[in-house]
């Protein structure tokens, strides 16, 4: 069955196009191989306050905050006739060269500031690869393979899951046996391989002009005639033989000019298309946005995260310093965070998706208050009264916090779906995520805010308690605002 299976996907996308889409898939889920030594990067070398260091993070991942801009870029200004594959191979690059610099640099790696825009480079590439191929995907379904949609799909899940899974277990083992730039070089032969598998993909200019054509006008006689070497004025074999026969060399040289303008007519032809679809897309974007239907579920989110301040790298500070686990242990509980996500999808899907989304989402952040709770208990260290080795509770509450986040992502994506309208689901998609993206990375900001507030430090986290009870706080008021998401919305798309 999964030959079969293998086998009608290679016939459908092509060997070199589902390679593709399995290596940027993987290469994203891998990230945690990487970001891990980052993390201690900031702490170890650097010397950086949990504070300092949640804010570079945050500053770095801001590009992904922004995809929209990406996927407006690629559809609307062509590079040589081409909308995707020049992009990736951009995106690539952006995703190369900084690990390379900061593997090979040991003076960049070591300044903060140069760490932090090497970082937003690489971050530029990658979401600019994120969506570039999501793109792809879309476009290779979008005729002839409708059918084939979700296993192109689970495909990409399944890559990006299994190189998490990878990519946290090898993290702490090469944390352990390897130098740090040793690290940032061997991560850099994944967008090495993705550069290189880039040149066995093709794609189609025609499908280019389709796209960038406002009135659906067909100029494929211009193409025809421009491959077979003929100007856009030269007659018909019918009612020009005569002529031919008696043009002098003013006129071989009129038709020779005329036909070297074809390349600069072509080329002006898509820059206006390109303005027009951007304008367009732009204007039909900003217009569908502002729809209530649209408006109100996605401010919801919005704020939900925003409300929230992140706390997550100063409790990696504590974790490390006070608590002195090791980056291995730490490596092993990000892998039960990918477990615990793919469970919390399977979970969603076969008992949730018929429930009002309104109260998914309530008791998703009852669960995660319940989550931060756990977290009151790790640092006040009550555990220990009952025998409790810290390592289970950390473990725990990855398990579960992780799970539970699925169960107000997914919605956060069912939701997104339905309410795309036909034509732009794509860039609004997008759009949606870029908002998801960019409320976690203020959410972080917010988290950073707070713990240089309360003065914690790697030599102090006294305060450290009062902030996750602030967490705990601020993850139950966005529950006095569901009213924002449609009442009868649920998880199954309507019809």
């Amino acid at each position: 069955m999964g030959i079969g299976w293998a086998k009608k996907m290679r016939d459908a996308f092509g060997a070199s196009f589902l390679w593709l889409v399995s290596l940027i898939y993987f290469t994203q889920g891998f990230r945690s191989f990487v970001w891990t030594a980052v993390s201690y990067q900031m702490k170890d070398m650097l010397k950086l306050s949990p504070s300092a260091s949640q804010l570079l993070v945050s500053v770095a991942y801001f590009p992904w905050s922004i995809k929209p801009l990406y996927g407006i870029l690629s559809d609307c200004f062509p590079i040589r006739r081409r909308k995707r594959v020049p992009y990736l191979i951009v995106a690539t690059v952006l995703s190369l060269i900084p690990w390379l610099i900061l593997g090979l640099v040991a003076s960049l790696r070591g300044s903060s500031k140069f760490l932090t825009t090497f970082l937003t480079v690489q971050n530029i590439g990658s979401a600019m690869a994120d969506v570039v191929i999501d793109a792809m995907i879309a476009e290779a379904v979008r005729f002839e393979h409708a059918g084939l949609a979700g296993d192109l799909q689970s495909l990409s899940w399944s890559a990006m899951a299994f190189g998490g899974i990878c990519g946290s277990l090898l993290g702490g083992y090469a944390l352990t046996n390897m130098n740090i730039n040793i690290i940032f070089l061997l991560f850099s032969l994944l967008p090495a391989m993705q550069l290189l598998s880039c040149a066995f993909i093709g794609e189609d200019p025609k499908g280019l002009k389709r796209a960038l054509e406002p009135n659906g006008q067909n100029h494929n006689q211009v193409d025809n005639n421009f491959a077979s070497g003929k100007s856009l004025t030269e007659p018909s074999k019918n009612g020009g033989t005569r002529r031919r026969k008696s043009s002098n060399k003013y006129g071989k040289k009129k038709t020779i000019l005329q036909q070297s303008q074809i390349p600069e007519m072509e080329h002006s032809s898509i820059s206006a298309s390109s303005y027009i679809s951007l304008i367009s897309a732009v204007n039909r974007l900003c217009f569908t946005f502002r729809q209530p239907i649209i408006l109100r579920p996605m401010a919801w989110f919005f704020f939900s995260n925003v409300m929230v301040p992140n706390l997550s790298t100063v409790l990696f500070y504590y974790q490390t310093e006070v608590l002195q686990l090791e980056s291995s242990f730490l490596g092993t509980v990000r892998v039960i965070g990918w477990l615990s996500l793919m469970f919390g999808a399977y979970i969603y899907n076969c008992y949730l998706k018929h429930k009002r989304l309104r109260s998914i989402l309530m008791f998703a952040h009852i669960g995660l208050a319940l989550i931060c709770f756990l977290d009151v208990v790790l640092v006040s260290q009550v555990h220990i009264q009952f025998g409790i080795p810290d390592k289970y509770m950390v473990l725990w509450g990855s398990a579960f916090g992780d799970a539970i986040n699925q169960f107000k992502f997914m919605p956060f994506l069912i939701l997104s779906g339905q309410l795309c309208p036909p034509g732009i689901e794509g860039t609004l998609f997008a759009l949606f995520m870029s908002i998801n993206n960019f409320s976690s990375t203020l959410g972080s900001f917010f988290g950073a805010a707070l713990a240089s507030v309360l003065d914690i430090s790697s030599e102090n986290f006294d305060n450290l308690l009062f902030g996750i009870v602030v967490q705990l706080v601020a993850t139950l008021l966005p529950i006095a605002f569901l009213f924002l998401i449609p009442k009868e919305a649920t998880g199954v798309a309507s019809s």
